[in-house]
C-alpha cells in the first residue's frame, strides 16, 4: 500500500470515528439491514470451529507484527525502520477499526433500546427501585434449590433467548454463538471479566472460573451482543428476558446477576442483603470470594481501557452502563405475559 492509500485510509478511520451518524440510518440500514444479514452467516460459520477464531487471530497479529518490525529494523535500521513500523502499525489500527465497525462496532450507534420500548421515565424513583430489590432477593431464595439441582442446558436457554427476541419482534433471528474457551481466560479472570462477544468473527467467549448459575445470564448477555445490542445495559436487558423464560437455573442466574445492580441502586441495600437466605448468600460469597482473588492492577486497567473503548464508541455511561439495565427493567412497561410493549 503506497503513502496517498495509507493516509487515505487512516483519513477515513478517523472520519467514521468522529463524524456524526444519525441512530434512526444506523438502525434501519445496518443494525436491522447489512448486520442482520450477515451475522448468521458469520455465526454459523464460527460455530464449525472448536476453538476461538479470535484467538488465532491475534497470536497470527502478534507474530506478524514482531516479524515485520524486525525486518522493518534490519533492512532500515532503529530509526528509519522503526518510523516505517509505526506507519504499518497505524495503518493496520485503521484498517483493523474499520473493519471492527462493518462487522459489529456500528450497533453502538443504533437507536436506543428505551425509544423503541414504552418506557415511562416517571417509574424511575428510589420506591420503585427498592421494590425491584426485594423482589429479586425473593425470587433468588425461590429458586435457589431448584437451580442447583438441574443441569443446565444450551439448548433450553437458546429457545429462551429466541422467544425473548420475538418478544421484541426481531424480524431476523440471531444465530446464537457456541460458547467458547478463550486463550484469554487467565486475563479473564485477573481483570474480572465474565464473558465476552468476539465482533469479528462474532463468536461467544465465556471465563473460565463461572459459578454454574451465573452461565446461563453471562451467555445469554454475550448473545444480546450477537443480537446487536451492543450497550451493556441492552445485552443485560435481553439477557434478563431470556433467562426468565428459561429454566429455574436460567430464572436464579438472570436474578443473581441482577442482584449486584439493584444493592448498588437501591437505598435500602443493606436490608435486601438480610432477605437472603442463606443459599444465595453462598453464591454471592463465592463469587466475592473469586473477585477478591482477581488483580486489582489488573483490574483497575482493565476497567479504565474498558471505560474509554464504550465512550469513544459513543457509550455516554462508560462502565457505568451495565447498572442502567436497573431503569430499563423499572422503566418499560410489560404485558401480562411479561413481554415488554413497544412503541
Amino acid at each position: 500500500m503506497n503513502g496517498p492509500a495509507r493516509l487515505g485510509v487512516v483519513a477515513l478511520a478517523m472520519a467514521a470515528a468522529i463524524l456524526p451518524t444519525p441512530d434512526a440510518i444506523v438502525e434501519r440500514w445496518y443494525s436491522n439491514g447489512i448486520y442482520a444479514w450477515f451475522q448468521p452467516a458469520l455465526t454459523t460459520i464460527s460455530n464449525l470451529v472448536p476453538v476461538a477464531l479470535f484467538d488465532v487471530i491475534c497470536v497470527m497479529a502478534l507474530i506478524a507484527t514482531i516479524v515485520m518490525i524486525r525486518r522493518r529494523v534490519s533492512s532500515a535500521g532503529w530509526r528509519r525502520g522503526g518510523l516505517a513500523a509505526a506507519t504499518t502499525l497505524v495503518t493496520a489500527a485503521a484498517v483493523i477499526y474499520l473493519v471492527f465497525l462493518a462487522t459489529w462496532g456500528l450497533n453502538y450507534r443504533r437507536l436506543p433500546l428505551r425509544d423503541k420500548l414504552r418506557f415511562e421515565p416517571a417509574r424511575l424513583n428510589a420506591s420503585a427501585t427498592n421494590n425491584l430489590a426485594l423482589q429479586v432477593a425473593s425470587e433468588m431464595n425461590r429458586l435457589y434449590l431448584r437451580a442447583h439441582g438441574e443441569q443446565f442446558s444450551i439448548k433450553d436457554l437458546a429457545a429462551a433467548f429466541q422467544s425473548a427476541e420475538a418478544s421484541l419482534r426481531v424480524a431476523r433471528p440471531t444465530v446464537l454463538g457456541r460458547p467458547k474457551p478463550t486463550i484469554f481466560g487467565g486475563y479473564f479472570h485477573h481483570a474480572a471479566i465474565a464473558g465476552m462477544t468476539d465482533p469479528f468473527f462474532l463468536e461467544t467467549l465465556v471465563a473460565p472460573d463461572l459459578l454454574d448459575v451465573e452461565r446461563p445470564f453471562v451467555i445469554a448477555h454475550e448473545w444480546g451482543h450477537l443480537a446487536g445490542y451492543a450497550d451493556e445495559s441492552e445485552a443485560n436487558f435481553i439477557a434478563w428476558l431470556a433467562c426468565r423464560r428459561g429454566s429455574a437455573r436460567a430464572q436464579y442466574s438472570a436474578w443473581l446477576a441482577l442482584f449486584g445492580h439493584v444493592y448498588a441502586a437501591a437505598g435500602s441495600d443493606r436490608d435486601v442483603f438480610r432477605e437472603l437466605d442463606p443459599g444465595p448468600r453462598i453464591d454471592l460469597r463465592a463469587i466475592a470470594d473469586r473477585y477478591a482473588r482477581t488483580s486489582r492492577i489488573v483490574r483497575l486497567a482493565a476497567r479504565e481501557t474498558y471505560d474509554r473503548y464504550l465512550r469513544a464508541n459513543r457509550v455516554e455511561h462508560g462502565v457505568e452502563s451495565y447498572d442502567d439495565v436497573v431503569q430499563l427493567i423499572l422503566g418499560t412497561t410489560f404485558d401480562s405475559n411479561g413481554n415488554p410493549q413497544l412503541r
